[in-house]
């Protein structure tokens, strides 16, 4: 039955003292709300009447929604100068009543709509988003920092179970991605360098080429953003659903430490495992360009792998190493951090997923450009 063609309740106008009665009769819910009140302002619109009663006598029942509609209607009163009362309130609507906070009500909303927002003032929330930021990643970066010295003096207390889990789904799990991607950018360094070099007859130094590149820069970096993307969501999203769920205010109640607890483990774990995958993507890159070598440039895998082992030095494999360390650091530190931001639903776990493959890619590559410029001068 369609309730806004056939009502429950029922509107009776009336006067009685130089006022204007209207007499509400029925069930009034949700379903009423907007049909009332549009009932309610014409019964007024046409009279001239200083006050307005409303008498609530013969309701049988009425929820929140219809408490609202009369305190709209006693707004919509006031704004035009006109008194409103309401007579014989039953006393269970009275309770309904009691239970609405009228101040609450008139008070402007804590979020107002955001309108537009000028060049000057959106550098100025930027610039203070940033630093707010900044100093919420050095804060945790202490604590971190603290927990580690901590279980260093005590490692009984380090999680090694935890420790092996995440060695498995950091490095194990990580190896036929990481293998597949630094082949095919060794094969493409390989064959773009090869149809330059190919003009002089300096097929040899492709693999000097491809060596440098791969050790020096592409291997640490390329294996530092794919264990971001995989790793520095999980932890985000792992630690934000425990967040969401109280899981880590659970923690603190039964009086553990949540970043000994939670975070270590994978610290350790990638601190551990990042080195080796990024010699894992060394060897792999070295052997795509090899490929492109022997099948392309008339190159033996002897002659490829003597060159290739001439151009690569122990200082620079050594600094490989050190920057996988530093990138481990950073892809544990920002994806835990972001996780323990989390506030409010389920939805902002996305959210803080991507801000950390986001931010620790980017952190990732701006150490990378610094490294570079170090190791020029050292």
């Amino acid at each position: 039955m369609d309730t806004a063609s056939n009502p429950d309740y029922d509107l009776t106008p009336g006067e009685e003292e130089d006022a204007l009665v209207l007499s509400l009769q029925g069930r009034i819910t949700l379903a009423d709300a907007d049909g009332l009140l549009a009932r309610m302002v014409d019964a007024v619109s046409g009279d001239h009447h200083h006050a307005v009663r409303i008498d609530l006598a013969g309701v049988s029942y009425m929820d929140g929604a219809g408490v609202l509609t009369l305190l709209r209607f006693e707004d919509s009163l006031r704004i035009r100068g006109i008194s409103f009362t309401l007579v014989r309130v039953p006393e269970e609507i009275g309770r309904v009543m009691a239970l609405v906070d009228r101040e609450a009500l008139r008070r402007s909303p804590l979020r107002t709509e955001s309108g537009p927002v000028g060049i000057v003032e959106g550098l100025g929330s930027a610039s203070v988003r940033i630093s707010d930021d900044f100093a919420a990643m050095m804060a945790f970066l202490g604590d971190l920092v603290k927990a580690v010295l901590h279980l260093i003096r005590h490692p009984g207390e380090v999680r090694w179970q935890d420790v092996f889990f995440y060695v498995r789904r950091v490095g194990a799990e990580g190896l036929p991605i990481v293998g597949v991607i630094s082949v095919l950018i060794g094969l493409i360094i390989a064959f773009m360098s090869s149809l330059q070099l190919k003009q002089f007859g300096a097929n040899v130094y492709v693999a000097q080429l491809v060596a440098v590149a791969i050790v020096r820069e592409l291997g640490p970096i390329m294996t530092a953003i794919l264990v971001a993307g995989r790793s520095a969501s999980a932890f985000a999203a792992e630690i934000g659903t425990m967040r969401v769920n109280d899981e880590v205010d659970a923690l603190v109640t039964m009086g553990f430490d949540p970043v000994r607890f939670l975070v270590v483990p994978k610290l350790i774990a990638t601190v551990v495992v990042l080195p080796l995958l990024t010699l894992y993507a060394d060897l792999f890159g070295i052997l795509g360009g090899m490929i492109v070598g022997v099948a392309g440039l008339d190159l033996t895998a002897y002659t490829y792998l003597q060159a290739s082992r001439r151009s690569v030095s122990v200082f620079f494999l050594n600094a490989s190493l050190v920057k996988a360390l530093v990138f481990a650091c950073i892809i544990v530190w920002i994806g835990c951090l972001r996780g323990f931001q989390v506030r409010g639903g389920v939805e902002e776990v996305g959210a803080a997923t991507t801000s950390a493959v986001v931010t620790a890619i980017l952190l990732i590559v701006v150490v990378d450009s610094a490294f570079a410029v170090v190791l020029h001068y050292l």
